[in-house]
């Protein structure tokens, strides 16, 4: 399964927002790799194994589920998460990218490629719809949770 999709970071319509900085919304991406408890449901644990500087392999637990993977980043611009396929998970790869199509307006992409079929119409397709839809809504989770952290002045 093949998935994307955008989401606007700064309102530039609504000059009473609050709007972040390419490097908050980079920090709060990181977060999301460093910290995924604050931002992943269902997670209990996070065991980072290595960490250099521009990666980490780390060690997911929900409940019984683990997932392992490798999260890399290219500063300021990209955070791309490898998770190999196990009888406990799908396996993918997730790339969220920051766009900037003119200064401040930032977006994110949210770019998913898993093993979960998207062929003709059957249970496995409905199913994908469904991992879609709740893909976008964590991811506007994600961005909504950097907004409020960057709001307090936590990603400074």
């Amino acid at each position: 399964m093949q998935y994307e999709h955008l989401i606007e970071v700064n309102d530039l319509l609504n000059p009473l927002a609050f709007a972040l900085s390419r490097e908050q919304l980079w920090n709060g991406l990181v977060l999301r790799a460093e910290q995924p408890a604050n931002f992943v449901l269902g997670l209990d644990e996070c065991i980072v194994h290595e960490r250099t500087d521009d990666t980490l392999v780390r060690e997911l637990r929900f409940g019984q589920a683990v997932v392992r993977d490798r999260v890399i980043f290219e500063a300021l611009q990209s955070v791309r998460y490898e998770t190999a396929a196990t009888d406990q998970h799908a396996g993918g790869t997730l790339t969220m990218k920051i766009e900037e199509p003119t200064p401040t307006h930032y977006f994110v992409r949210f770019i998913y490629s898993t093993t979960l079929p998207e062929d003709a119409p059957s249970a496995d397709t409905r199913y994908s719809e469904f991992v879609k839809s709740a893909y976008r809504e964590a991811d506007i989770d994600t961005i909504a949770h950097i907004r409020a952290l960057a709001e307090q002045g936590a990603l400074d």
